[in-house]
């Protein structure tokens, strides 16, 4: 079969993600004071920025952390070090990449050799991603109880929480039920695909057998969300935006919930206008909306920047694995 479609169909998706980020900031800043939004970022403080760089770094050191409690259950130990610098390059592939999940391949790449299948590697990396998502709904539900004035659809986040919730748990105890729910991908390669299955399943066994580090992966996943909210926090006090935790505790996590939906260039675009719709909503201005947007989204991008020098730096893949004494003297 000829790679031309196929390579037609990536350029069109590409071409509409573009053209629907560049058209969302289009009419963004046609409706909005441009001359302010530029003036709060010439304001900015450098000692918040500062800051908030700083609570990123704590923000991938932590990411590290709970991914390791996730491969313990699969007899891997890699130190949290190790693991840090993977979520770096990964970082730098997610902001550079046109899509959030490049960071994804290189986690993956990075931890096959040591789990001894590309096919436990990746289940452990969508758990540690579901997780992350379910920590982000309960955040986001959490700080809608605090809001003052009332949001239109925060009933729908305690109901996505629920069901990530409910959904893991099932998932986790009936090892089985994924790899059934899959068992119709047999037709096309059998013995490949069951083999893959049966390596999924053992993988979701070894988690349901582990169910404290699960539980420390889970409780690292909801640090982790909340140090992207202090990260924006930090972000708006240095653009002299008053903006108390109790909005951003719902704003942020919203905004990077809509920014999963695959319609435009990492977000660019859909997080302003989240940005600027909640800021209207709960009574900010629109203008510091978008400039808390704009500076959160660049410094992001600056902050990923290391990675990419490690990635170029780096001989090969991560890593080595860490002997097991090692590994029990980090255990926490």
């Amino acid at each position: 079969m000829s790679p031309v479609p196929g390579r037609v169909r990536r350029a069109s998706s590409f071409v509409l993600k573009l053209s629907i980020s560049a058209g969302l900031l289009w009419v963004l800043f046609r409706q909005t004071d441009v001359g302010a939004v530029f003036g709060r970022l010439r304001q900015v403080e450098p000692g918040w920025i500062v800051l908030a760089l700083l609570v990123h770094g704590a923000l991938l050191l932590v990411s590290g952390w709970r991914w390791r409690r996730l491969l313990v259950t699969q007899n891997v130990h890699v130190s949290t070090w190790q693991l840090t610098v993977t979520c770096l390059v990964a970082n730098f592939f997610n902001n550079f990449l046109p899509s959030n999940i490049g960071g994804d391949f290189v986690r993956i790449a990075d931890t096959a050799g040591l789990t001894g299948s590309r096919t436990v590697a990746t289940a452990v990396v969508l758990l540690d991603r579901v997780l992350g998502l379910i920590a982000l709904f309960a955040i986001a539900a959490s700080g809608s109880l605090m809001l003052r004035h009332a949001l239109p659809g925060t009933g729908y986040l305690w109901i996505l929480l629920v069901l990530g919730a409910v959904g893991a748990a099932v998932v986790i105890s009936r090892p089985a039920l994924v790899p059934w729910l899959l068992r119709p991908l047999t037709r096309v390669r059998e013995d490949w695909v069951t083999e893959r299955l049966g390596r999924l399943e053992d993988m979701l066994g070894r988690v349901g057998n582990d169910r404290s580090r699960l539980a420390k992966a889970f409780a690292g996943a909801l640090v982790v969300q909340f140090l992207v909210v202090l990260f924006y926090l930090c972000v708006a006090w240095g653009l002299h935006i008053d903006l108390p935790l109790r909005d951003a505790l719902v704003i942020v996590p919203v905004s990077l919930v809509i920014q999963l939906a695959p319609v435009s260039i990492n977000g660019f675009g859909v997080r302003e206008a989240v940005f600027s719709y909640l800021f209207r909503r709960l009574g900010h201005p629109v203008d510091a909306g978008l400039a808390l947007s704009i500076a959160g989204a660049a410094l992001l991008i600056l902050a990923s920047l290391p990675g990419g020098l490690v990635f170029l730096l780096r001989k090969e893949g991560l890593m080595v694995s860490a002997p097991s004494s090692d590994m029990q003297k980090e255990e926490v």
